[in-house]
């Protein structure tokens, strides 16, 4: 075997274990529905793709000797949890929640019960939103590059090839993400009974509001 796999699944399995920003942003979602929840994966899933490229390609190299390219990144990011924990504490204020508003006529679907609360295109462009939100969250995360720049390299054998290697390795790290998430927005989804009352909607709102800001302070001032 080119790679130590067993090493390796123990090792992502334990990073997705530890909660950070992709974990906030899909449980989040997976309160307001289950289909927003699994488009914020398949967002933060996405971001590792990207990751994995600029590993392969050297580019996570560059970027991390350069104090500046690495700053740039660390900031950015911090900035965007901060923009999300300000959206939700808006939403807190207002008492909306991000919860979907009721369209006239629409027909709920079995599937997804509370999807008919929008209409067609309301329901992509949150979908869409949430996505993006898991993706960004994701790309703009300096530990995500990190880990693709530091850790997944020490299980590149040699005698093989190294940008083969990493993108088997990637490839394992999101399939497992993706089962993973999977598993927490079942879960996440659960919530949503609890969140259907306003006070309880308002408080997790304000709760994940200044998670998102505290994160985001924590990545901005680490070095």
């Amino acid at each position: 075997m080119p790679v130590d796999l067993a090493a390796f699944l123990g090792v992502v399995l334990l990073a997705y274990l530890v909660p950070g920003p992709d974990f906030l942003v899909i449980v989040r979602a997976a309160a307001r529905r289950s289909a927003l929840g699994r488009a914020a994966a398949l967002g933060a899933q996405t971001g590792l793709c990207v990751h994995m490229g600029a590993a392969a390609l050297g580019l996570s190299v560059i970027a991390a000797g350069s104090a500046l390219a690495f700053t740039v990144i660390k900031f950015a990011g911090a900035g965007y949890l901060a923009y999300l924990g300000v959206r939700a504490l808006i939403d807190a204020r207002r008492g909306t929640g991000d919860r979907p508003t009721r369209v006239e006529g629409a027909v709920p679907s079995p599937p997804e019960r509370d999807a008919g609360r929008e209409g067609p295109t309301a329901v992509a462009a949150s979908r869409r939103d949430s996505f993006v939100q898991g993706f960004l969250t994701n790309v703009l995360n300096p530990k995500a590059a990190l880990f693709f720049l530091s850790v997944l390299p020490q299980f590149v054998r040699h005698g093989g090839s190294p940008t083969g290697q990493i993108f088997l390795l990637g490839a394992v790290d999101i399939v497992v993400g993706l089962v993973y998430w999977q598993v927490l927005v079942s879960v996440a989804a659960r919530l949503r009974s609890v969140l259907d009352r306003p006070a309880c909607r308002r408080r997790w709102e304000l709760t994940t509001g200044w998670l998102f800001i505290g994160i985001g302070i924590g990545i901005a001032a680490a070095e």
